[in-house]
């Protein structure tokens, strides 16, 4: 029986009738790592650009820029943790190839893949240990409709044994006699046409299924599909929120939390107390008018819960005394145009923000909502600044 996501992809009855489509849909079945989901995705990828033959090694380079910016931006561990140790050897590689070549979060495939050509001897072991099973594994669902069962005792072996199941059951893919990662990959043309028709189609069940293996491994982290790939600036939601700001600071002096000058009204940024990349919202609790030359330093750090969440609470509640002054509606109104991007939590619409809180009642509910969420994102790898 096929698997039900992948069954609801648009495949045509033509493809079904030459390839083993159900066998397929089990190449990212049971997984122990990450690596399947970035093996599978890797191939169709190459597929896509008019690839017809490989190296692992080529295939490596193609899963490291794939998952590169999840590991290093948004701190996504890819197979999760165990003792405080990183599990998975495709992040061990990336942390790796990061420390060596110093490259940003936001760095482009072109520069990962020249980067990794760069340092191709340090990451050799890296390499290696990713191709232990994965190339024979993958395939594992086709092996069972086969009469004779694997040998998974050695690589030529296996090797040799693909080849004698493609002689039935035509394969994705089959495997050249090159050692270690040099080892050739040859695509199938039949399947080539299959999966350049359904790109689109099979990149989207992939990432459905590697979402719902990483949201396993990583249960702390929000909006865990958004960060598989870089995000686009422009989704960023903070006009309504600097507006409001803006008007707060032509009637009341503000302080910067982290220098306690008083802010330059149209010299300061609004940023997040804790980083944009791990909430993956731009919610008023969590925003805060901020010099405009620390902006670049803080970046995607947290920052130091003592002395700071105070003075940014502080902050937080004279913008909440003001949208709740009947003599400044200007300022209530400002508040209103937040509702749409910036006022979707519900504990902050019913409890933060709402009338009558005292000052303490009010520092009180934004801590007991924003801290869990702040050791999260620190336990998730943030670093302090």
């Amino acid at each position: 029986m096929r698997d039900n996501t992948f069954n609801q992809l648009n495949i045509s009855n033509s493809y079904y009738n030459n390839l083993d489509i159900e066998s397929f849909s089990l190449m990212m079945k049971d997984p122990s790592f990450s690596y399947k989901f970035y093996w599978l995705e890797a191939i169709v990828n190459l597929i896509s650009e008019d690839v017809t033959e490989t190296t692992f090694n080529d295939i490596i380079d193609e899963m490291i820029a794939n998952a590169w910016y999840s590991v290093l931006e948004f701190h996504i561990h890819l197979s999760g943790i165990v003792s405080g140790e990183v599990r998975d050897g495709l992040e061990r590689s990336i942390i790796c190839l990061q420390e060596l070549s110093d490259l940003p979060a936001n760095a482009s495939k072109i520069e990962i893949k020249n980067a990794i050509v760069e340092h191709e001897d340090e990451l050799k072991t890296y390499k290696v240990q990713l191709m232990n099973n994965v190339p024979y594994r993958a395939l594992a669902g086709f092996f069972d409709k086969y009469d004779i069962a694997p040998n998974w005792s050695g690589v030529n072996r296996i090797v040799t044994y693909i080849e004698e199941v493609n002689q039935s059951i035509v394969l994705p893919y089959t495997l050249g006699k090159s050692g270690s990662i040099k080892r050739e990959v040859y695509f199938n043309p039949s399947w080539i046409k299959m999966i350049q028709d359904n790109t689109v189609s099979i990149l989207g069940w992939i990432q459905y299924e590697k979402v719902k293996w990483l949201q396993n491994n990583n249960p702390e982290v929000p909006g865990l599909v958004y960060k598989l790939a870089p995000m686009d600036e422009k989704m960023r939601k903070l006009k309504k929120v600097h507006d409001l700001w803006d008007a707060i600071i032509e009637v009341r002096q503000i302080e910067d939390v982290f220098t306690s000058e008083v802010i330059c009204p149209q010299k300061y940024d609004v940023d997040h107390f804790i980083p944009w990349s791990f909430v993956m919202n731009d919610e008023l609790w969590n925003l805060m008018p901020m010099d405009s030359s620390l902006n670049s330093s803080k970046s995607n750090k947290l920052p130091q819960w003592d002395p700071f969440f105070e003075k940014f609470a502080r902050n937080q509640y004279i913008l909440y005394e003001m949208i709740n002054d009947s003599s400044l509606p200007q300022i209530h109104k400002k508040y209103e145009g937040c509702f749409k991007d910036n006022l979707h939590s519900i504990w902050a619409n019913q409890e933060l923000y709402r009338r009558g809180n005292s000052k303490e009642e009010f520092y009180n509910i934004l801590e007991k909502n924003m801290r869990p969420v702040y050791d999260s994102a620190k336990r998730q790898g943030y670093q302090v600044w």
